[in-house]
């Protein structure tokens, strides 16, 4: 059942009944002739069911261009043209509030948050960090002496071998193998990591 919003007399439900007959022929001058008949209907109701000005002219618009197309359908038997396009009205209405209550709630980021990607990058370069800081814990203390003083500080072998008062030829070999089994020892970690995280 249609109720009917708006009192009419019986010339008018006809007069409106028959530009929605005009409207489904594609008649052009109709057009506006039912936006005046049935706008403050359309506008009332939206008004109602939307939370901004804005959001109830994109509503009117849609409620209108629902009418157009559906006004072949309109029955003068079975309801008055205001209860018609009423209920087109409402239905919009409703299909956009639901669509509105679907919509998940955008929250800003706080500042200084950073990228996933760049996030995630950080945390592998720690971690691969840690594991060298890790594997040269492993070693013999005068070996990991010596990978210090060449790799942090910057050193040449023979400055490394002033420093320790250690023959040349034995900072040398011992930077090599040392530096070797810190890689072994790297890349034991990261396959041990990887099947953690992929199982």
């Amino acid at each position: 059942m249609t109720e009917r919003l708006t009192p009419t007399d019986g010339s008018a439900d006809m007069e409106a009944a028959e530009l929605l007959t005009r409207v489904a022929r594609g008649e052009a001058g109709a057009v506006r002739g039912c936006l005046q008949t049935f706008g403050p209907v359309v506008w009332s109701l939206a008004r109602r069911f939307s939370q901004t000005q804005e959001d109830a002219e994109d509503a009117v618009q849609e409620v209108f261009t629902d009418v157009w197309r559906s006004a072949g359908r309109f029955d003068p038997s079975r309801a008055t043209a205001h209860g018609f396009v009423a209920m087109i009205d409402r239905r919009r209405l409703i299909d956009r509030r639901r669509k509105r209550e679907r919509r998940p709630v955008l929250v800003a980021l706080p500042d200084g948050l950073e990228p996933a990607d760049e996030a995630h990058e950080r945390i592998e370069r720690r971690i691969r960090a840690e594991q060298v800081v890790s594997a040269l814990g492993r070693l013999k203390p005068q070996q990991k002496r010596w990978i210090e003083l060449s790799l942090v500080h910057g050193m040449s072998h023979s400055e490394v071998a002033a420093e320790t008062d250690t023959p040349l030829g034995t900072v040398k070999t011992g930077i090599r193998r040392g530096l070797a089994q810190v890689r072994e020892w790297f890349a034991e970690d990261n396959e041990s990591t990887d099947e953690v995280r992929d199982a």
